[in-house]
């Protein structure tokens, strides 16, 4: 089994598509609309085949994301090696995208670096086969 895709509720359907079009070579679908049930969504395709859908309503409410929140954390994008990891970094900064923790080793062996995309969502950029664990 694998899962097939993840998806997020946000306010601003364009900027998120645009910051992993972007930053993370996302290929967008067709933007979907259901005006009867105030539904849009997009499904962002990356390089390995995996999709995150991004969808929106304006009868979505959003609540502060708190940093320990329970429900899911983050999102983590394998981006190359150590080097891709830091390059990334630098690209974040020079847009003035907001840095939660700057690239380093982490405890259980990843190289990774956290920024926030548009909506302050978590996403964890790693370097492929960091981690010590399975």
């Amino acid at each position: 089994m694998k899962i097939e895709h993840v998806a997020m509720y946000v306010n601003d359907l364009e900027a998120e598509k645009n910051f992993f079009v972007k930053y993370f070579n996302a290929k967008a679908g067709s933007k979907y609309s259901n005006f009867r049930n105030d539904f849009s969504n997009y499904f962002l395709k990356f390089d390995d085949g995996s999709r995150l859908e991004i969808m929106t309503r304006n009868s979505a409410t959003d609540a502060e994301k708190t940093r320990y929140r329970t429900g899911f954390h983050h999102i983590a994008i394998s981006v190359g090696d150590r080097k891709d990891v830091d390059d990334m970094m630098k690209k974040f900064d020079a847009d003035g995208v907001i840095v939660v923790s700057g690239a380093r080793t982490t405890g259980d062996g990843y190289y990774a670096a956290v920024v926030v995309d548009p909506e302050g969502n978590e996403i964890e950029i790693i370097a492929e086969n960091a981690g010590l664990r399975d």
